[in-house]
């Protein structure tokens, strides 16, 4: 099984003592929110490739590896590629340069927030955000278990990705996009269904 380096950024956590690790919960929660209106407030390219930079130099920094930055860069390109061609093509370069490098600041930032905060310490931070809205009807406790039953389905999502690429280069359908996505959307509804049945089984789905 390859989810392990095809989750890549969002693998998990990578123990270890840097700025990035001992910077509080609050300022990485800031700091994913800031990349994620970048997508709206970041209207040139260059500036948006200047925030990539940014957020890429503070994982190489941070010392979480370059090998777990590659492995996730070779899930997002070809999938940021087919953005970019688009749209190149419906809009321009330059507003393509933007959109996909606002995404992967995105995409990177998040990265730094699962790599440098232990899962249970980042479940408890967003079950305290939203214990505010417990007088609305919220659910803290069951919010922060939807964001960990997301985040440890990457790794085996982006695995099963991983593995049905290697399937169909094996049998020469490398550029076939039914022989690539058809097994990963069942894999991803088998992996559906199984969690639900897990969480049934235990009446965490029950009111």
């Amino acid at each position: 099984m390859r989810s392990r380096d095809s989750g890549g950024l969002l693998a998990g956590y990578v123990p270890g003592r840097s700025w990035l690790h001992r910077a509080p919960l609050w300022a990485k929660f800031v700091g994913v929110v800031a990349a994620g209106a970048a997508s709206f407030v970041l209207l040139d390219w260059r500036v948006s490739i200047l925030a990539l930079g940014a957020v890429v130099t503070a994982w190489l920094s941070a010392g979480l590896g370059i090998r777990r930055l590659v492995a996730s860069w070779k899930l997002v390109v070809p999938l940021a590629a087919v953005l970019l061609a688009f749209q190149w093509w419906q809009q321009g370069p330059a507003t393509a340069a933007r959109i996909v490098a606002n995404l992967l600041l995105c995409f990177v930032a998040a990265g730094l927030l699962t790599a440098t905060v232990p899962l249970r310490d980042l479940l408890d931070g967003v079950a305290a955000l939203a214990r505010p809205f417990r007088r609305f009807g919220a659910d803290p406790e069951r919010f922060a278990l939807s964001i960990a039953i997301m985040i440890r389905s990457i790794p085996v999502l982006a695995g099963s990705f991983a593995e049905v690429g290697d399937s169909a280069r094996a049998r020469g359908l490398e550029r076939s996009v039914r022989a690539r996505t058809v097994p990963v959307v069942l894999s991803a509804v088998a992996y559906a269904r199984r969690t639900g049945d897990a969480l049934a089984a235990r009446g965490l789905g029950d009111d």
